[in-house]
């Protein structure tokens, strides 16, 4: 069985210009990080010409599709019938996102196919997160 599940998805990002351009993201879950996801943009798709990736928890953009969520550097909320909104702030700036909320609800599903909700914590290994810290801190 696989660790980690990728799904591309296409996101349009939210500019002044009346169209917004399509961008190829990413979805990341890996079972070893039970609680959090990833979406990575290439860099094609940046102003810094670098691949971006923002880590995030599954949780919040289980939410997300629902209701406004979020407080900190990424947001997710609904839009319309079938889009969801991702802000993503940084220093440099915001970005924000529509992807397909179906393409979502998919993620998810496999996400949770792999790690059920609220069995996230049997995938931890303490022992070897604490020896990961300890190893880094010397």
């Amino acid at each position: 069985m696989s660790f980690v599940i990728e799904q591309p998805v296409e996101a349009r990002l939210v500019a002044a210009a009346p169209r917004m351009p399509t961008i190829p993201a990413t979805l990341h879950y890996d079972r070893r990080d039970p609680f959090a996801v990833r979406m990575t943009f290439p860099a094609q798709a940046t102003l810094e010409g670098v691949e971006v990736c923002w880590t995030f928890a599954r949780e919040l953009l289980s939410a997300g599709l629902e209701g406004p969520e979020g407080h900190g550097d990424v947001r997710v909320r609904p839009y319309g019938y079938d889009r969801t909104v991702l802000e993503f702030h940084a220093a440099e700036g915001t970005a924000v996102v529509h992807i397909r909320s179906g393409e979502v609800r998919t993620f998810l599903q496999r996400t949770t196919e792999l790690v059920p909700v609220g069995l996230e914590h049997l995938q931890v290994d303490l022992d070897r997160d604490l020896a990961e810290l300890m190893r880094d801190a010397c």
